[in-house]
């Protein structure tokens, strides 16, 4: 269930208002008269059912309010009401299954945009990573791969594959084009010294088996990527959030770029390319998935409206 705020100029507060008392889903309406002050008008508000939220919002969008007022949605995780009851029941679908367009929008352009955030956590990780490398831990690897935050730009690239979003490619392209090279020419210096103080053996690296796997493409790469794919973005659509965790195990993105990194500070080209063709494998595989997804479970597209500049 979703808390709808809607601001709107009081010249077109009837026709939402119409919008409101006609869609499915939708319940609770109150109108405050000329309470808002920036930008000036009525405020109207609204229960909406997850799975009406999206043809609620697009019907807004038709009407400009998202350009002359404002709309907001919030989750709301319990609501005691049969009026709520009876709206989400006649709302079709179920709710677990919706997809709310402008909410997916909303927040694959927020984690695709290349902040100093990002890139400190897709340092930290890849730099973790060559650490789970050097001292031949999976473990560390694993940790790697849940602080890393490639996903989200990932996500939002399939997003803007499917909406045709040029701003939100661009954005999310930025993120992972200027991240990964900035992220792994640190863990290069870090790996470096590493090594000039004496805490990693060569030898002790190359015959390390148990992160063989971050370099090694096969078949498995290409299809964990798409499965892990699928997941999180079904995990996106539906609000299912904790299933990401289990898709930022199941990638190899953050360990191939540490491992490339190690494997090229010592010298060892084969094992070096090895693991950047597991991250290419890996991000496209995962994009290709979950633009399938998008794909096969939308309902229909609702107004695009342009990502906020940051």
């Amino acid at each position: 269930m979703f808390h709808l705020r809607v601001i709107v100029p009081s010249g077109r507060t009837e026709a939402v208002l119409d919008v409101l008392r006609d869609q499915v889903g939708v319940a609770h309406v109150v109108l405050l008269r000329d309470v808002a002050v920036e930008p000036p008008g009525d405020v109207v508000e609204a229960a909406v059912a997850r799975e009406a939220a999206d043809e609620v919002v697009a019907a807004l969008c038709r009407l400009d309010v998202d350009h002359v007022g404002g709309i907001t949605l919030e989750a709301v995780d319990t609501v005691l009401s049969d009026a709520v009851d009876r709206a989400e029941a006649a709302a079709p679908g179920d709710g677990a299954d919706a997809m709310v367009w402008e909410e997916l929008l909303a927040k694959t352009g927020e984690e695709a945009k290349p902040s100093v955030t990002f890139q400190s956590f897709l340092t930290l990780a890849c730099v973790l990573a060559s650490v789970g490398v050097v001292t031949n831990s999976p473990v560390t690897i694993v940790g790697a791969m849940i602080v890393g935050p490639e996903f989200g730009p990932l996500a939002a690239i399939a997003v803007g594959l499917v909406r045709r979003r040029g701003d939100l490619l661009r954005r999310a392209g930025l993120a992972l084009g200027v991240g990964f090279p900035l992220a792994m020419l640190v863990t290069a210096g870090v790996t470096m010294l590493a090594g000039f103080a004496g805490l990693f053996d060569r030898a002790a690296v190359l015959s390390a088996h148990q992160v063989d796997f971050v370099y090694q493409v096969g078949p498995y790469s290409l299809i964990v990527a798409l499965l892990a794919g699928a997941a999180g973005m079904l995990a996106m659509t539906s609000a299912k959030s904790a299933a990401l965790v289990g898709v930022f195990v199941s990638v190899t993105t953050v360990p191939a770029a540490g491992y490339a990194v190690v494997a090229a500070v010592l010298g060892e080209w084969d094992r070096c390319l090895g693991s950047v063709g597991q991250l290419v494998v890996n991000m496209i595989g995962i994009v290709l998935a979950a633009a399938a997804v998008l794909l096969l479970s939308r309902r229909r597209v609702g107004h695009d409206r342009p990502l906020p500049r940051g």
